[in-house]
């Protein structure tokens, strides 16, 4: 009778700890850009684009952060402009980034490659909140503003952080995040593709425009591949160029998230005929929300019409939540986050 009893007992505890373990906990997902055209020069125009996105607790405490760099270069020798360059993240691009056994700002012989740094940061913003993260302090090292905390510097993170913490902050400020509930086990992705597509060379009737445009996405994976939640932001930076190849202006007035009304879309263009004119940041807050649910294939393959000269959406629940946008670079970078969760 008593081995009956402690079986059953086992038993309780066994579907005890089961429940526990797939009891959901509520979550928000926050994204955050830090862009800079500092790093442009003569015959040379450059934007580097810093994305983090996190999961906060319901305490606000980083669960998990996401980095990456778009980092966009063009040569504009002359005032001339590539309209179809490709361009890779520096997450994408992995070892081939060129950073490992080249800079050792801390002296400690530990020269890693980026991602394996950016990667270092992520684990250590686990567990902090906002104004911890603001509160990392930095020191200077070979013209770099590096991490003061030994924890990070043996962790192999001795690269230029100021970024990472400004984006990281900005990710779990987001005023825009979305809630979403979920069991252990899901995984966090973010992305980033950039054109050059709407660029323009330089002429003798006017200056050029490097434009490097990035769409971001962040996604929340479950276990069995379906997105919990999704954001997505686009930045637009426009380089002026003359013909000598010399930068005349750089202009960056904020993502398109944090433009919010100020962006301009709101009542001006009305592509499926519905009266329905939401600004870019609605129209971005709709799309994410249409694609939990789905896996990362079937936000890819979403199908489109072209509508006024855009690519828009054929579902009528996206097109009637107020989002008849283009959204091809919408569907690849939120399943490309997908995608890349880890």
């Amino acid at each position: 009778m008593k081995k009956i009893i402690a079986i059953m007992l086992a038993a309780c505890c066994l579907l005890s700890l089961a429940a526990c373990g797939s009891k959901e906990a509520d979550y928000k997902l926050g994204m955050g850009v830090e862009l800079s055209t500092a790093s442009s020069k003569e015959n040379n125009a450059q934007v580097d684009a810093t994305v983090a996105t996190v999961v906060l607790d319901a305490n606000g405490k980083i669960v998990m952060c996401r980095i990456d760099v778009a980092q966009n270069k063009m040569d504009v020798t002359g005032g001339a402009v590539d309209t179809a360059k490709t361009f890779e993240t520096k997450m994408e691009l992995g070892s081939r980034y060129g950073m490992e056994g080249k800079v050792d700002n801390n002296g400690d012989g530990v020269m890693k490659e980026w991602d394996a740094q950016a990667k270092a940061f992520e684990e250590y913003v686990v567990g902090k909140t906002a104004a911890e993260v603001k509160a990392i302090k930095t020191q200077e090292a070979n013209g770099h503003l590096i991490a003061v905390d030994e924890a990070l510097l043996k962790a192999g993170c001795s690269m230029q952080i100021t970024d990472f913490i400004t984006a990281v902050a900005k990710a779990c400020e987001d005023k825009a995040a979305v809630s979403f509930k979920a069991a252990e086990g899901f995984k966090l992705g973010v992305a980033a593709k950039s054109t050059a597509a709407e660029s323009k060379a330089a002429s003798a009737e006017g200056n050029g425009s490097v434009n490097m445009y990035s769409d971001f996405g962040a996604a929340v994976v479950a276990a069995d591949g379906k997105i919990l939640a999704a954001l997505n932001d686009a930045t637009q930076p426009k380089i002026a160029i003359d013909t000598n190849g010399a930068i005349v202006e750089a202009a960056f007035k904020g993502t398109k998230r944090e433009l919010g009304s100020a962006y301009g879309m709101e009542g001006k263009v009305d592509n499926d005929g519905n009266g329905v004119m939401l600004e870019w940041d609605a129209q971005s807050a709709a799309f994410s929300a249409f694609c939990v649910g789905k896996t990362a294939a079937q936000v890819a393959g979403l199908q489109t019409q072209e509508a006024g000269g855009h690519l828009i959406a054929v579902d009528k629940e996206l097109l009637e939540a107020g989002c008849s946008m283009q959204i091809t670079g919408l569907m690849a970078v939120v399943a490309q986050a997908a995608n890349y969760a880890r």
